[in-house]
Order: structure tokens, then sequence, then C-alpha cells
């Protein structure tokens, strides 16, 4: 599993390869995003950056749709919708012990 460094970095390389790929400039792609070129060039090179700044240049990139795309809507199941009367969830229910530890194991059974 990628840590949360190599999947920023991987994130900088890929937009600045798309952003040559497009042929825009750091200048010109940090103008229409709204920040400044050291932001950008932190951005690219992989450096923590804020989600803000991500979605700024994702948006300057016109590539809204692919990042909405890539995250499931998480929509309620229907016979969750039946079993709650239409209402939304809106807190996560922790998993009980009792689901979480199974007491029956191989060889528990009673042969007749």
């Amino acid at each position: 599993m990628a840590t949360s460094t190599q999947i920023e970095q991987e994130i900088g390389q890929r937009l600045a390869r798309l952003r040559l790929a497009r042929n825009v400039t750091q200048a010109d792609l940090a103008e229409k995003a709204g920040i400044g070129v050291r932001t950008l060039r932190r951005l690219e090179a992989g450096d923590p950056s804020t989600l803000d700044t991500f979605l700024r240049v994702t948006t300057a990139l016109d590539l809204e749709e692919a990042i909405l795309s890539a995250l499931p809507e998480g929509d309620i199941r229907p016979i969750e919708r039946v079993s709650q009367k239409g209402k939304e969830r809106r807190r996560a229910s922790p998993v009980s012990e009792r689901s979480r530890k199974s007491t029956w194991t191989w060889g528990d059974d009673v042969d007749d």
C-alpha cells in the first residue's frame, strides 16, 4: 500500500505530465488556477499541499469530472432505506464485538 507521501508525489508527477502534454506553462496554469507559480511547482514536486490548491489546479485543467468519478457516490442501499424509513444515514455504527469474532471454528462439528 502506498503512503500519503508517495501518493502526493505520484499526483504531482501526473499533473506535471498532463500540463506538459497540453503544452501549458507553469505560469499560465498557475494564473488560470489562481495560485502562485511556486505553489504549483511544489504541488508538481509532490510536496505537501492543500486540497484547495489541488482542486484549483485540476479545475484549471478541466479534470473536475475525473476527480469526482474517482470517488463512489456512497448511495444508501435500498434495503437500508426501507429499514430506516427513507431517512439518510448520518453516522456510522461501530462493529459489534460479536460480529467481529466468530465463535465457530473448523473441527467444532459433532460427528454423529
